[in-house]
């Protein structure tokens, strides 16, 4: 649509003796008739939003046909699952009498083997291709969103709007289709069976945030890691532009997070004399609570969102002096996992190695500590998986890694190369979801999540 004005001038303009004679209806030289359009600076590209509309119709497309290669991988799994019994049920009554079989019938079940495991390497190409594909389309999703998002700043936003709630709804498509392959093929989603992180996915990237501003370059977004019935759906967001922690707001799902539609806002201001506010971008949500560093005096607190009350304890020897390498006042960052909550922080007793604390929630004390050998200040971000602390370093402005591990159960460290794409150079905020295994970064105002996977021996989606 092009934002046209029109004046309509009518010039009477026949001059006769001093006096304005009539204009004789049509009349050619009695009058004339002037429509002059005034266009705007810009027009509104029309071409690239119908582009857009075009491109949603691609990736619906897509989209189906991945929905429906996993309704066939339930279909296969099922029938690989009954081959896989009865072929162990059999293994095991040769393995009790193996006089009773003949060497052909021997030979017959090594053929069942053979084709037992061509089908599991099929299904796990088939997987791994997949997962490619939906991580290829959030990509397209979120960098047409974005572009809507600023189309929608610029111009007409009634517009814009339509085209945005396409892609709206092939984002929940998405969602419930990514939702659908993980129950599927990562089936222990809560469940610590694993030995460690494997890789990380390509960043996803979902819009700027809520304030539309890169300004607000401290924060964080997630999911609550230990989610109340009936919220498992729900996100946050917090941010800043400095590392005052002002507020939390809440979304019912991710549909409402991209479409900025809170259902709570819960201010973090000086109210009744009495400072609530915190510092550092090192929270997280658990059981509808938020758990941050608290400004004055330095300690950990905790918010509780439904009660709206406020609770909060000296960490003892926790120093304000270490923080991590991207960000300032990160003194007490929280994680919440499969296990439990978690507070890092660094001591002068320490002289700046990072100290792992495990908090009992109903007491909210540090309940247990561990010394790490890591120097905090060089460390970009940690955060729990399953009791193991993970701790992140930069390579270089776009890679970031993945470089030293804490088993809280063997009380051993590990120094290891997990490289992952960095959005932007310099992220705030950093941690684990362990209800869809997923991290979470806030990256110069933007949402950014990864999706991770774990070394599962002998899995179907083991490398």
């Amino acid at each position: 649509m092009i934002a046209t004005v029109l004046y309509f001038v009518f010039l009477r303009s026949a001059v006769v003796e001093g006096a304005l004679n009539p204009w004789a209806e049509g009349s050619a030289s009695g009058g004339d008739c002037f429509c002059e359009a005034f266009l705007p600076n810009s027009t509104f590209p029309i071409g690239q939003l119908i582009s857009l509309e075009n491109t949603a119709v691609e990736i619906n497309y897509k989209l189906e046909l991945e929905i429906s290669k996993v309704e066939m991988y339930e279909v296969k799994l099922q029938v690989y699952i009954a081959k896989i019994t009865n072929l162990t049920v059999l293994i095991e009554l040769m393995e009790r009498d193996p006089d009773s079989y003949n060497e052909l019938q021997l030979e017959e079940v090594k053929i069942q083997i053979k084709q037992v495991e061509a089908l599991i390497v099929e299904l796990k190409a088939s997987i791994q291709t997949s997962s490619t594909v939906l991580i290829s389309i959030r990509q397209q999703i979120s960098v047409v969103i974005a572009v809507l998002t600023e189309l929608e700043i610029t111009y007409d936003k009634n517009l814009v709007l339509v085209t945005r709630r396409e892609y709206i709804i092939l984002q929940q498509k998405l969602e419930e289709c990514e939702r659908r392959h993980d129950e599927l093929f990562n089936p222990d989603i809560g469940i610590c069976t694993h030995s460690g992180i494997r890789r990380i996915s390509k960043p996803i990237i979902s819009q700027l945030n809520a304030d539309l501003t890169s300004s607000y370059a401290y924060g964080g977004w997630g999911k609550d890691s230990k989610p109340m019935p009936g919220s498992e759906n729900m996100y946050w967001y917090s941010a800043s532009s400095d590392t005052t922690v002002n507020r939390i707001i809440q979304y019912s799902d991710y549909y409402k997070l991209i479409m900025r539609q809170p259902f709570k806002i819960h201010s973090l201001y000086v109210q009744y004399n009495y400072d609530r506010r915190g510092t550092g971008n090192n929270y997280v949500v658990r059981e509808n609570t938020m758990y941050y560093q608290f400004r004055s005096p330095f300690a950990m607190a905790k918010w509780n969102m439904t009660s709206a009350t406020i609770e909060y304890k000296v960490v003892p020897e926790a120093s304000t002096q270490f923080s991590y390498h991207y960000s300032a006042n990160q003194n007490l960052d929280f994680a919440g996992d499969e296990s439990g909550l978690w507070v890092t922080y660094a001591t002068a007793e320490s002289k700046g190695k990072l100290v792992l604390g495990r908090i009992n929630e109903e007491s909210f004390e540090v309940e247990e500590v561990w010394q790490t050998s890591i120097f905090k200040p060089s460390v970009g971000n940690t955060f729990m998986v399953c009791g193991v602390l993970y701790a992140t370093r930069s390579v270089d402005s776009k890679t970031e890694e993945i470089f030293y591990t804490f088993d809280t159960r063997t009380e051993q460290e590990s120094y290891v190369s997990i490289p992952f794409e960095k959005f932007q150079e310099f992220y705030a905020y950093l941690d684990y979801n362990p209800t869809d295994q997923k991290l979470y970064m806030f990256n110069n105002g933007y949402y950014v999540a990864y999706h991770v996977w774990f070394n599962h021996e002998g899995s179907l989606t083991g490398e």
